[in-house]
């Protein structure tokens, strides 16, 4: 009997011997595994990065470089041509062509500069207006017969709705000022005359 206790005892702390191995081990695998379920678990953020054909209210102005999730690209963006994937031949055109547009409106400020300082330079455009009682005229000088006087004189075409006007129902001179460019204005005489 002393032989089978004896085994049964060392049966039985071989198996708990045995028994707190596997335990440790046990934890170890169960650290791992919450380890690699976690990472396992992580969203990949799937945004693309875009850029818009179109406006599009309340996501962006045409040209504008946007990320958005890939399924709102890939369902309504793409299928409707209203934006395009990123690449960087495209980030290239797109730079390229903001460098052409900044070249042409720097070019337009300045032809607008010239052409105030033409306007500027003359004396004065006349106006001749049947005359009334005192000083006053019958009617008015408007945008319109401003811009017919500019043509006759300088052979230049302006737009009436550029000319800026005081109300002028009298004799006198008068300033007018003509909005060439919206950082550039000039300002001209008009000098009115009675017949």
């Amino acid at each position: 009997m002393a032989s089978a206790a004896s085994t049964l005892s060392w049966s039985s702390s071989s198996w708990l011997q045995s028994f707190a191995g596997n335990t440790n081990e046990a934890t170890k695998l169960s650290d791992r595994r919450t380890g690699l379920v976690v990472v396992a678990q992580k969203k990949a953020k799937k945004a693309r990065t875009i850029i818009l054909k179109e406006d599009i209210t309340d996501l962006g102005k045409k040209g504008q470089l946007l990320s958005v999730k890939a399924g709102y690209y890939r369902n309504y963006l793409l299928p409707l041509g209203k934006a395009q994937i990123v690449t960087p031949l495209l980030l290239k055109e797109m730079k390229v062509e903001e460098e052409r547009i900044e070249a042409e409106k720097i070019r337009v400020k300045e032809e607008a500069e010239q052409l105030a300082r033409i306007f500027e330079t003359v004396g004065g455009f006349k106006v001749k207006r049947k005359g009334g009682k005192g000083k006053l005229i019958f009617g008015s000088v408007t945008p319109q017969d401003l811009v017919d006087i500019i043509k006759a004189q300088l052979n230049r075409e302006v737009d009436k709705r550029i000319v800026s006007l005081p109300d002028i129902r009298e004799i006198g001179e008068y300033i007018a000022e003509l909005k060439l460019h919206p950082e550039v204005t000039a300002k001209v005489r008009v000098i009115v005359s009675a017949n």
